[in-house]
């Protein structure tokens, strides 16, 4: 019969070979995850809003083809 530290343990080994698997690309992948999150966070400047405003403005007027 296996106890629940047993299942944690195997867990706990299942999710390291895996990681183990990957090798580098582990550190990769969480260093770009890292990177996104922070630029996902930045406010966008100004001009770059009134830049995407005035494409939106323009967009409008147009007539549908």
């Amino acid at each position: 019969m296996i106890d629940e530290k047993d299942a944690r343990d195997a867990r706990g080994r299942s999710s390291a070979a895996s990681a183990d698997v990957l090798g580098a690309n582990t550190e990769i992948g969480r260093k770009l995850r890292q990177y996104y999150d922070g630029l996902v966070s930045e406010d966008v400047p100004d001009r770059f809003a009134q830049l995407l405003q005035q494409l939106d403005e323009v967009e409008a007027t147009r007539k549908p083809e």
